[in-house]
């Protein structure tokens, strides 16, 4: 007959209570499809992905790209992007939000400047320009046509003027960033005669978000009692397009008080207060 070890029954007990145990904890916490609490983390790589049933897409990916940086993209039903924060590096993780629009799915309507990265990207902002007296004068010294101060949101200010000049004449646009010193950034002849209309694109150098920015179109004639008058047709400001359209930094002075610059007048009213996914195309790269 066999010989039983004395200590069997002790652990066959042991065993029992064991498989008991486990059993009520099974009972007590979350499934292994619920986490109630504490954090969920992916690291070294590697992403988070959901994918509808029947599908070839995921709606909701987050983690790390090819080229090791990582990001998030959000998807609708319909496969079309809903929002994106870039994860590839040279995008500086750039967020966009996407048309549901059917017709247009490739138009971004919200998103954070690529090249500047404290200002708005899209949408493009007004800037407000108001006419003065001297809108059309006859001077034959600098006089300003159109002033104002608006609130900076894009990068680059965008202005469209048209002019006509009986003698000839010159028209510029002068800017002053908060804190900073006027300056001229555009200035060009106008002939006599004939409506000539011009075009300033300018990045708005040492501008903050919601800093201000003061503009004066002024123009002159090339004759005494000769007039010159100048439309403004569009002025706003848009994101970049390039690297080389990034505003200069903010100067960051110390003690700057931020008041007017005496030199710059302005006769307005000062308000108060712009590859989502790897392998899924990069669709409107070159509008961002």
């Amino acid at each position: 007959m066999a010989t039983v070890r004395n200590d069997l029954l002790d652990r066959i007990r042991d065993l029992e209570r064991q498989v008991r145990e486990i059993a009520g904890r099974s009972q007590t916490r979350p499934p292994l499809d619920q986490i109630k609490n504490g954090d969920v983390r992916i690291s070294e790589g590697g992403q988070l992905v959901v994918v509808p049933p029947d599908k070839s897409f995921a709606t909701f990916t987050a983690g790390q790209w090819p080229d090791g940086s990582f990001g998030t993209v959000l998807r609708r039903m319909d496969g079309s992007f809903a929002l994106t924060v870039e994860g590839e590096a040279e995008d500086r993780g750039t967020v966009r939000l996407w048309s549901r629009d059917t017709a247009e799915r490739d138009r971004i309507l919200v998103m954070d400047d690529k090249h500047s990265p404290r200002h708005l990207g899209r949408p493009w902002m007004p800037l407000q320009l108001h006419p003065t007296a001297d809108q059309r004068t006859t001077d034959t010294a600098w006089a300003p046509a159109w002033v104002g101060i608006s609130p900076v949101h894009n990068a680059v200010a965008h202005l469209q003027l048209t002019t006509l000049a009986e003698a000839g004449g010159r028209v510029r646009v002068r800017m002053r960033v908060e804190g900073g010193e006027a300056e001229v950034v555009d200035e060009w002849e106008v002939p006599a005669g004939k409506w000539t209309a011009h075009t300033v694109e300018r990045p708005l150098h040492r501008s903050t978000f919601l800093g201000e920015v003061a503009i004066q179109v002024e123009h002159l004639s090339a004759k005494r009692r000769k007039p010159i008058e100048t439309r403004l047709l569009s002025a706003y400001a848009r994101n970049t397009v390039r690297a080389t359209e990034a505003p200069e930094p903010p100067a960051g002075r110390e003690g700057d008080t931020g008041k007017p610059d005496p030199t710059l007048p302005v006769e307005a009213d000062k308000e108060e207060h712009q590859d989502v996914e790897a392998g899924a195309g990069k669709r409107d790269r070159a509008k961002s």
